[in-house]
């Protein structure tokens, strides 16, 4: 009897046992009787946030993460890795307490892939997880001996501080994926200022500056000026006894999910839960533009990001390298235009009043390297002017004076918020007469030329007006004679002159087209083109219009407004911009075209926000509406054409998405037995133009191909061709796809937005043709009718593809220059987004 009850007393405890074990993936602890495998998680008590292992998107290798429990998307967005650098290879995986107390993740042969390495750990610990997101290592006491808020991966929570121990060195730091298929450690990091009197926040790329946020003056960031109205009263600072000083946020209503994470590209963004979505949104970001990159400019340069170009020097200084400033290239900075007195009026007793003094510039970031002084406000200024080292000062009354004796870095113009920068320059450099009767002299002697000269030239528009309207009734459109005879050399318009009967394109007036875009007002400007700037217009019946404006100024000319009407004066096709008219009066040269209401493609494929729009079948339809577009023009159209500028800010779209290939202002026409053509004048935009024709002037309907290969893997990738810096190892995007294809790793390029496995075989084949089209020689590429063919898998075995062009630096390009090693005349559009 005794033999039969200890028996059931053993089951009793085993089914005991079972469902401890069974219940405890839905606990919020892990202890060495408790661990989690593959399939179990913990969750913390308020059910937040959830422990367990996941493979990233695109990768079989598993990790152990922490991630919001409400995010229903899988794989998550973890929050917290543990081991992002030693991946599981397979789901054998298994979190429990080491004997000597500390946290492990053991792979199937029982090896230790990750350990907490707690110095202080115990036997019988156990690892919780907190509603703050925080992994906490515990004694059977309850005291936390370590904690995951201690050891931040890529995204700072709510409370968890970011740490610097002026006395030690040691410092937290955020560090982002090297990919999002990758937790590994990438090549970025943000954290605070080691070494310096000012708390700032900085973003580093591979140790060097790439953002900083200005210094923090009790309240805010002074280097981000919309911080009142993102951060409202979330951030704070405190400094501990031993020296460590911490950043750390958390907001009044803590029921909003929010938290800030470092990308892969060295972004810091605040993402939030958006209900009604059920995803996550960035509401705000710390690089907006290319002038927040730390030191754009260079020295004693200053960033504007509304201007162009964004680049400036401050006033009394100068290009230190003028060619490469005019390129772009604005790294080399400014120097000093007239050497400041102050030296030599010190120490030869020279005139008070040809002493330096300040230029106030307001509304500034301020440098880097900023010291800083106990002066009052008052008092700021005089000491900077005493001491001939200093050569700007700033105060903030939170900050405290701040003055610089070492080159202005890292300067840039707002449009709001920033602070009063007063920059030390040469009495002559600053605009000060003291006699007032002079300045008024000099204002009534202008305002009575001004009023003459206005005076003038409006009598004069009236009667060139007046005259223009009794013109315009004469004009012609388009005479053969004279357009044989302004282009011989090239022939442009050849036979096929006589095919098109341009004089029946309708003509529009002047003065309709000026009141439909309101006498061309800046806010009906579209955007700028190399021929000049595009505007919206609306005409008397209602018909929405978009009237190209050639440029005085441009580059462009007569010769590419006619080679545009004759081109497309004739051609109708779904998939090509539609040109409704055209206008020639006196010197005003003006297309008009069908309005397309969701501008180019480029406007939505670089967009952050908008390329959401963009999923993986409207991206497919868009490249084969591209593709068909350049059938019509290459193979099916009375015309045979070769655009020569295809890009995605070339590619419009209307209310629908739909795409159609627009400006063939560059575009030539073939004879019918002309396969290819050379010219002495290339035109195009770097990264989309072929070897043979940017280096020998030769094209092709393979040019084209090369041009659609690059738009084709712009639009899978969600990046511009040229949107690498030159201190990446890959000249473009095209060497950067051709080295994941030769490492087998090809997934990596597509956009996370469009990475979907049930459209993975899909996106690969396209990708396989875009590295198709782009190949270096010419004979190598299909032409577009079997491009569409392969898109459409009508041709099932797909050929290998040779190395891309421009991988290796073959060509001499400067992607700062404005410029191109072209045979002899060139027309070169840089990449922008109209």
């Amino acid at each position: 009897m005794g033999l039969v009850q200890n028996t059931r007393m053993s089951v009793l405890l085993v089914l005991l046992c079972g469902f401890c074990f069974e219940s405890g993936s839905a606990t919020d602890t892990i202890t060495s009787f408790q661990p989690i495998k593959e399939s179990d998680y913990i969750i913390s008590i308020g059910s937040a946030f959830k422990l367990g292992f996941f493979s990233p998107v695109n990768s079989t290798n598993r990790y152990l993460g922490i991630w919001y429990n409400k995010n229903s998307t899988f794989p998550p967005q973890c929050v917290w890795v543990a081991n992002r650098q030693n991946p599981l290879k397979d789901a054998s995986g298994v979190a429990t307490i080491s004997e000597d107390g500390n946290l492990v993740v053991l792979d199937g042969q029982k090896h230790k892939i990750w350990s907490s390495n707690a110095i202080n750990s115990v036997v019988h610990s156990n690892a919780k997880l907190l509603d703050s997101g925080n992994l906490v290592l515990q004694d059977t006491t309850g005291t936390t001996i370590w904690a995951s808020f201690q050891f931040p991966t890529n995204t700072l929570l709510p409370n968890m501080k970011i740490s610097y121990n002026a006395r030690t060195g040691k410092r937290d730091l955020l560090t982002p994926w090297k990919s999002p298929s990758d937790p590994s450690i990438g090549s970025f990091s943000s954290g605070m200022k080691p070494q310096s009197l000012f708390r700032e926040f900085f973003i580093w790329k591979e140790g060097s500056p790439f953002w900083r946020s200005g210094p923090w003056n009790t309240r805010i960031f002074i280097g981000v000026p919309d911080m009142y109205s993102v951060y409202h009263n979330g951030f704070s600072i405190g400094e501990d006894p031993d020296g460590t000083f911490s950043l750390s946020f958390v907001y009044m209503n803590q029921s909003l999910s929010r938290h800030f994470v470092l990308t892969t590209q060295g972004n810091i963004e605040i993402r939030y839960w958006d209900d009604e979505k059920e995803d996550w949104e960035v509401g705000w970001k710390a690089l907006k533009s290319e002038c927040d990159v730390y030191g754009k400019c260079g020295a004693f340069g200053s960033c504007d990001s509304r201007s162009l170009p964004i680049c400036t020097c401050l006033r009394g200084f100068e290009p230190n390298n003028t060619t490469e400033w005019s390129r772009g290239n604005w790294t080399s900075g400014c120097v000093r235009r007239i050497p400041l007195q102050c030296g030599r009026i010190n120490s030869t007793g020279g005139e008070a009043d040809k002493m330096d003094w300040f230029l106030k510039q307001q509304m500034m970031k301020v440098p880097d390297f900023e010291e800083w002084s106990a002066a009052p406000e008052d008092d700021c200024r005089q000491q900077c002017l005493q001491n001939c080292s200093c050569i700007a000062y700033a105060y903030d009354t939170g900050t405290g004076c701040m003055s610089w004796t070492r080159s202005l870095i890292d300067t840039l113009q707002f449009s709001s918020g920033g602070v009063d920068l007063y920059i030390r320059l040469a009495y002559s450099e600053l605009d000060k007469e003291g006699d007032v009767k002079k300045i008024v002299t000099i204002i009534v002697v202008i305002g009575t030329v001004s009023i003459s000269i206005c005076t003038f030239i409006l009598w004069r528009w009236i009667a060139k007006h007046k005259a223009m309207k009794k013109k315009a009734k004469g004009i012609l459109l388009f005479n053969r004679e004279e357009a044989h005879k302004k282009f011989p050399s090239e022939n442009m318009l050849g036979d096929n002159l006589n095919q098109v009967q341009v004089q029946e394109l309708p003509l529009f007036n002047f003065e309709k087209l000026a009141s439909a875009t309101n006498n061309f007002h800046q806010s009906n400007k579209l955007g700028q083109g190399g021929f000049g700037p595009v505007y919206k217009g609306k005409l008397s019946d209602g018909q929405e219009i978009a009237v190209k404006r050639l440029s005085k100024t441009s580059g462009q000319g007569l010769e590419e407004f006619m080679n545009e009407t004759v081109v497309i004066s004739k051609l109708q096709h779904r998939n090509l911009v539609r040109l409704l008219g055209c206008c020639v009066e006196g010197e005003e040269r003006m297309l008009v075209y069908e309005y397309m209401p969701n501008k180019s493609l480029d406007a939505f494929l670089f967009d952050p926000h908008k390329e959401k729009l963009l999923d993986w079948r409207k991206r497919f339809y868009i490249i084969e509406g591209i593709g068909r577009g350049l059938l019509y023009l290459h193979r099916d159209s009375r015309l045979r054409i070769i655009h020569r500028d295809l890009k995605a800010s070339n590619i419009l779209l209307d209310k629908e998405l739909n795409p159609k290939i627009s400006d063939f202002g560059m575009a030539k026409i073939f004879g019918g037995n002309e396969d290819q053509a050379n010219t002495n004048r290339v035109v195009g935009t770097y990264g989309y133009m072929s070897p043979e024709y940017a280096m020998e002037g030769r094209f092709s309907e393979k040019s084209d191909v090369f041009s659609f290969g690059v738009l084709l893997l712009e639009i899978l990738s969600g990046r511009r061709n040229t949107s690498f810096n030159k201190d990446e190892q890959h000249m473009s995007l095209l060497g950067f796809a051709w080295k994941l294809w030769n490492a087998n790793n090809i997934m990596a390029l597509i956009d996370p937005m469009i990475s979907e496995p049930c459209f993975e075989m899909e996106i690969l084949r396209c990708i396989h043709v875009g590295l198709l089209c782009v190949q270096d020689f010419s004979e190598d590429r299909p032409n577009v009718s079997v491009v569409i063919s392969m898109l459409k898998s009508e041709i099932v075995d797909l050929p290998h593809p040779k190395q891309p062009a421009f991988t290796e630096r073959k060509i001499a390009l400067n992607r700062d220059s404005s410029q191109s090693c072209s045979i002899n005349n060139v027309t070169v559009t840089m990449v922008q987004g109209r």
